[in-house]
């Protein structure tokens, strides 16, 4: 042995190692809602992909169109049939049209908070906001949201994240919308944040690696791994923020030891022709990123169509929505239902497409649509979902259901049934206070129930 070489390193991190985890952000990223070091068995549930409207799209101007309706209310585009009897769908979306025995549309969504922030934590947790009032904004007094709930109730022990958000975070200016995080369940159960574009040739997660000086082979020693992290718990433990620092260690080292998330994230991988029948835009690429990311073993992904109020059209709806909205939302919808059928995974898999609320019936003078939450549109595909049906009925101008309405805290209890957890359980608030996760019913027409 060269007798200048180094000695060699422990198995597991040194101390200073782990505080350079802690405080690099080591993913580049929020961190949460991954496995915590304790053993826990591994969910085998269902996954759900939401593709989020952010900022309401028009339900007439998509799964709800009224083409009998005076023009005031019809707007500009028409309507194309489909396979499925009693439903039309706006002539912008041919490819989701001749898709459906693959998707349920539910009409009657509904709720009464017309405000942006207050309906996002609604229809993103099955929950109304504590202390609501108009653009509260994000708190730790809020209710979690899907991921956040399914990873305090059903830990892992794999490494990889119950839900990961992207491409945007829903923010504007000094307001952050409620909704995107473990709410009061605490950081550790927050989804994983993505803010970069998957469509950008430069795409990428940064310091999704080690920080200088930690070695992937040697985190692959499990037990050394461990027993370094509980090591320098006893050092870390003696403020709040030393406890917050050990439990991104334990996430960080754990991501790594795994590699499956990492490489879902090599959006380059995939075959050019699979990328462009996406489309080559946010929305596409971001919709290929999410099958990627369930595919690796995450069980929430929510793919925000756009930043923050993105479909908020009270001006220029019909120019917005034909020139920048609809034709890429119909290609990445359909080439992702069509990829989860030929992948065998749209059984497990469930997609539901839905905006915070609609918009109002009657175009306004900047031929726009005002907020709208008595009455709005969702559609649900895989997951156990019966496709080929409409579930409910609006009126005839799409102003208010005629048949069972469905809220927000139903769409959350459908969400919770898919992912396998009883949305009746009991979880603790930031008082250590019982409290029931969501008080919705499960949309049981959606599964022939």
């Amino acid at each position: 042995m060269n007798p200048t070489a180094a000695a060699p390193r422990p198995a597991g991190p040194t101390r200073r190692e782990l505080l350079q985890v802690g405080y690099s952000g080591l993913l580049g990223l929020t961190l949460g809602g991954t496995a915590r070091a304790s053993a826990a068995p591994d969910r085998r549930g269902k996954s759900v992909v939401i593709v989020f409207l952010t900022g309401a799209a028009s339900h007439l101007e998509t799964f709800d169109p009224k083409p009998d309706a005076v023009a005031e209310v019809r707007g500009e585009f028409g309507s194309v049939p489909t396979a499925v009897p009693g439903l039309r769908v706006c002539e912008l979306l041919p490819q989701i049209a001749a898709r459906a025995d693959k998707f349920a549309v539910v009409r009657t969504l509904a709720h009464r908070d017309n405000n942006h922030t207050a309906a996002t934590h609604h229809l993103m947790t099955g929950a109304l906001q504590p202390g609501v009032r108009f653009d509260k904004p994000l708190s730790r007094d809020d209710w979690p949201c899907y991921a956040g709930g399914l990873s305090y109730l059903s830990p892992r022990a794999d490494g990889v994240p119950h839900g990961v958000t992207l491409p945007t975070f829903l923010a504007e200016g000094p307001l952050v919308w409620p909704g995107q995080h473990g709410g009061f369940l605490g950081p550790r159960h927050d989804p994983w944040q993505i803010t970069r574009d998957p469509n950008r040739k430069d795409f990428r997660v940064d310091n999704l690696r080690p920080a200088d000086g930690l070695e992937v082979g040697q985190l692959r020693d499990r037990a050394g791994l461990l027993a370094a992290v509980n090591a320098g718990q006893a050092a870390l433990a003696e403020s709040a923020a030393g406890r917050r620092l050990t439990d991104q260690q334990q996430q960080a080292l754990s991501v790594l030891t795994s590699g499956r998330v990492a490489k879902a994230f090599e959006i380059d991988r995939e075959p050019p022709a699979v990328r462009d029948r996406y489309g080559r835009h946010a929305f596409g690429q971001s919709l290929l990123l999410a099958r990627r990311l369930v595919e690796a073993g995450v069980s929430v992904v929510q793919a925000n169509m756009g930043r923050v109020q993105n479909w908020d059209n009270h001006g220029d709806l019909f120019n917005r929505m034909k020139r920048d909205l609809l034709p890429p939302l119909d290609k990445g919808v359909s080439a992702l239902l069509d990829d989860l059928t030929d992948r065998g995974m749209l059984d497990d898999t469930l997609v539901i497409v839905v905006g915070e609320f609609g918009r109002e019936p009657k175009v306004n003078r900047q031929a726009g649509r005002e907020h709208w939450a008595p009455c709005f549109s969702g559609l649900f595909a895989g997951g156990g979902v019966r496709g080929g049906q409409v579930i409910g009925r609006s009126d005839k101008t799409g102003g208010y259901p005629t048949t069972t309405p469905y809220s927000p805290d139903d769409l959350g209890a459908t969400v919770y049934h898919v992912l396998g957890v009883d949305h009746e359980s009991e979880v603790r608030d930031r008082l250590d206070r019982p409290v029931q996760l969501n008080r919705g019913r499960v949309i049981t027409p959606l599964f022939g129930g």
